[in-house]
């Protein structure tokens, strides 16, 4: 029976044409005619037609049957122009994406995830750095079976389900014909081998949880939310595969006295009001040692005294943050008959009248006036 259809017609290739030619003429098509491109029906009776000549002219012994005037299609009972036994899923993907779709049975050995541990720090060490040590808990390689996961002696079998490919094949029909299809072996979970004989200290996973200690340098000028990657210290894969990376995320405890903004430090210097107006001298034990801290005559309160580079150090960068000594003025709450007496003759020196006794007025004739000629004299 002489074919009624010329299949390298359909592709567009020459009766010589090598199998390379032939596939490059299928993906060319594939792409322009395929269902999920182009609906249109007589465009997926073409996509048909295209495929099943495809299908006989890259094979040899079809395309040899072919060209001594059989129809391997007919011969096979496919449909005409559709998708004959044997045809594979993957062919489609390798029209679409320029390679063959295929899985087979996957490594045993993995790379273990990364792990994230949180390193409580003081200021003193986040300032100045630090070496600490770290315990963490972490998968590491089975030392009974070296990660091999088997036992003593044994080997791993290879799957009988799928013979050791990690996949098995699935012939389905669609509007397309046949297809087939091909998704992990359940036996084996797409190792292509089983283990009849794991490891009774890992159970076959080649590796158990193990705490182990770890030394690690703090580099100065770090904050909270820093993370420090240690590479290869993290989880041991499956199978004994490499470790992924450990990264410690650094917390910084909170400090008695000091408190931190970007690279700069604060605290608070608290003064009696007496101190502030006459001025002082005070010692302040600083991060970085003793300070004496000069406050000047008349310091009012909020004012801040300015410490230069006694703050962070830039951990990108170079040189280091300031450390900022905030006044807090502090006013007696509580006076025997001698202070009061004293404060209120003062206030009468300073011509303070406005200071008044509880349950009396406070007579500001005189401060208005010095408001109201300070006044006058800025717009003369």
């Amino acid at each position: 029976m002489v074919p009624t259809t010329d299949y390298y017609e359909v592709l567009g290739v020459s009766r010589d044409a090598s199998t390379d030619e032939i596939k490059k003429a299928y993906r060319k098509l594939a792409r322009q005619l395929h269902p999920d491109v182009n609906p249109d029906p007589e465009t997926q009776e073409r996509f048909k037609q295209v495929t099943g000549a495809y299908e006989v002219l890259a094979d040899p012994k079809k395309r040899e049957m072919y060209d001594l005037g059989g129809d391997p299609l007919a011969a096979g009972g496919g449909a005409g122009g559709g998708f004959g036994p044997g045809f594979s899923f993957t062919d489609i993907m390798d029209a679409f994406f320029g390679g063959t779709a295929t899985r087979g049975p996957r490594s045993r050995v993995r790379r273990g995830q990364d792990a994230l541990v949180r390193l409580k720090v003081d200021l003193a060490e986040a300032v100045f750095g630090a070496t600490k040590e770290l315990q963490v808990d972490t998968a590491v390689v089975c030392t009974v079976c070296s990660g091999a996961g088997t036992s003593a002696g044994a080997q791993l079998a290879t799957c009988d389900t799928c013979g050791g490919q990690g996949e098995i094949k699935q012939v389905q029909r669609s509007f397309m014909g046949q297809v087939m299809t091909s998704r992990p072996c359940p036996q084996c979970q797409g190792f292509g081998s089983v283990n009849p004989n794991p490891c009774v200290e890992c159970g076959g996973d080649g590796r158990v949880r193990s705490r182990r200690t770890l030394t690690i340098k703090i580099p100065a000028g770090v904050d909270s939310g820093t993370r420090i990657q240690l590479a290869g210290h993290g989880e041991v894969g499956p199978g004994g595969g490499p470790a992924g990376d450990l990264y410690v995320e650094i917390a910084i405890t909170a400090h008695p006295v000091f408190t931190r903004e970007d690279d700069n430090l604060h605290c608070t210097l608290k003064l009696p009001m007496t101190a502030a107006a006459l001025g002082t001298n005070v010692e302040l034990e600083t991060l970085d040692g003793k300070e004496i801290i000069e406050v000047r005559p008349g310091a009012q309160h909020g004012e801040r005294i300015r410490l230069a580079a006694r703050g962070v150090p830039r951990l990108r960068g170079t040189g280091r943050g300031d450390l900022f000594v905030h006044i807090e003025v502090q006013t007696p709450t509580k006076l025997d008959a001698r202070q009061e007496e004293l404060l209120r003759e003062l206030a009468k020196l300073r011509g303070e009248e406005y200071v008044a006794g509880p349950g009396t007025v406070a007579q500001q004739g005189n401060l208005f006036s010095r408001i109201r000629e300070a006044f006058k004299d800025g717009l003369s």
